[in-house]
């Protein structure tokens, strides 16, 4: 007997084979969710061109780059896997809202699978089944459902697929719903991934993610309690952007910098906003860790010499006294330190708040390290009933958190014209070039600034 065209792990082929008409997966991260429901897309096309008949599907994903993947990386694969000839298309779908970057392909019958980013204008603009790709994560999600459901209502399918996101969104809503209503619920942690086939080393995942929440949440699916988090899963995955962090899309607006001053246990992080209209884009985020004050300050000096920078602030507490001061005597008024006592950092952790709640600010995309830091933060009570802001069970203190909020409270500060005109990096004397330490740890950092460690 020969082998399948696509092998299927036990979960997986358990999920392929339940045609529930509304159906719900809650996966682990990476044990193929989204291969698996495009196959079975593909598969109702191909059943749909055996009787000469039509099948009409629409993917709904995070964002444009998700929804090219599940195209190209899921329904082309599995179409060519079961030979069925299609025709590709990219256009721009049009709607109420805007324009929304769309990929079609055609099959034999006239069957079409459409894949697109998820908003309410895309939801209720398609007649067809549907397949929500990590419903979780969806920006407007209570909104998406809203508008798709009335037209799933009469008689299309409906597949959804996420790992958690905190409670805050439908997803959540759908996942833990009476196991008496009509949907069909999958739930396939890490550990039944594994013992169904998936070749996984779980002590070695969970060791090198290195973060007790996120591992819960991710892998093993617990839905985390948000009451306390500052930042809530929902509140982090609304603000993100596919394209924010990176230094390419720097559109020559002025930007505020964020400095958080760490040095053998935590990072040192500089985060570069740019401020276009009235939202603050990440542009860059470095983060070194255990760097000398050099090479702190040599990064420093890079991000002011690339970027307009209207205001820096940086923290100020213990050694940070030195770098500001040093910092100051280079870029003047520019620069302010920031020391962090509990009225600032509660004056910082609410502009960042506002920031997000008030989506004006953009994130990186699918950072999970960003997104676990953000998250961790969160607001306790002292015993004389002051607040403060703990981050429990990390290594880094929420560094990059500390340094976003800097940057945001830059941007609420007086800002300064000054002439501005890019320069080369500072260059050495020939008799102080690094050494080959030196040169490997700055490629490290260069290496981490689109991703950090």
């Amino acid at each position: 007997m020969s082998a399948p065209a696509v092998p299927l792990y036990g979960y997986q082929k358990n999920w392929f084979l339940d045609r529930s008409r509304f159906k719900l997966g809650l996966f682990a991260r990476q044990t193929g969710k989204t291969f698996t429901t495009t196959l079975e897309v593909a598969d109702t096309c191909f059943e749909a061109a055996v009787k000469a008949k039509r099948e009409r599907w629409v993917i709904l994903s995070r964002g444009e780059r998700q929804a090219r993947e599940a195209m190209n990386e899921g329904i082309k694969v599995h179409c060519k896997a079961y030979d069925l000839a299609f025709e590709e298309n990219e256009f721009d779908w049009e709607g109420e809202t805007g324009s929304h970057k769309a990929l079609e392909v055609t099959l034999p019958h006239g069957s079409k699978i459409t894949a697109l980013p998820a908003n309410p204008d895309t939801a209720r603009g398609f007649s067809a089944n549907v397949f929500l790709d990590e419903f979780a994560f969806h920006k407007d999600s209570q909104q998406i459902w809203r508008a798709l459901f009335p037209v799933i209502s009469k008689g299309w399918n409906i597949r959804v697929t996420s790992t958690p996101n905190g409670k805050g969104n439908k997803f959540y809503e759908l996942a833990t719903g009476p196991e008496d209503d009509v949907w069909s619920r999958h739930v396939v942690d890490i550990y039944r991934a594994v013992a169904e086939g998936l070749p996984r080393d779980i002590e070695e995942l969970r060791s090198g993610l290195a973060d007790e929440d996120s591992w819960a949440q991710e892998f093993e699916l617990k839905w985390l309690d948000e009451a306390s988090a500052w930042l809530s899963y929902d509140l982090i995955s609304s603000c993100e952007d596919e394209r924010a962090g990176d230094p390419d899309g720097y559109q020559g607006n002025p930007c505020f910098v964020g400095r958080d001053i760490g040095r053998r246990e935590d990072l040192h992080v500089i985060w570069v906003w740019e401020q276009v209209g009235d939202v603050l884009w990440e542009r860059e985020r470095i983060e070194q860790k255990r760097a000398t004050f050099r090479e702190m300050d040599d990064a420093f000096d890079d991000v002011m010499t690339r970027y307009r920078v209207a205001r820096a602030c940086i923290d100020q507490t213990g050694m940070g006294e030195k770098v500001v001061e040093d910092a100051q005597g280079r870029y003047g008024s520019r620069v302010e330190g920031v020391l962090f006592t509990g009225p600032n950092k509660l004056i910082m952790a609410t502009k960042g708040k506002e920031r997000f709640e008030d989506r004006t600010v953009r994130i990186s995309q699918g950072d999970q390290k960003l997104r676990a830091d953000l998250h961790k933060l969160r607001k306790v009570n002292s015993a004389t009933g002051a607040p403060r802001f703990v981050a429990e069970r990390d290594e880094d203190h929420a560094d990059r958190t500390w340094a976003a909020f800097l940057g945001i409270n830059a941007a609420e500060g007086p800002q300064y014209e000054y002439g501005y005109q890019p320069a080369p990096a500072r260059a050495r004397p020939t008799d102080e070039r690094p050494s080959d330490d030196e040169e490997r740890f700055r490629m490290t950092s260069m290496r981490s600034r689109r991703g950090g460690y």
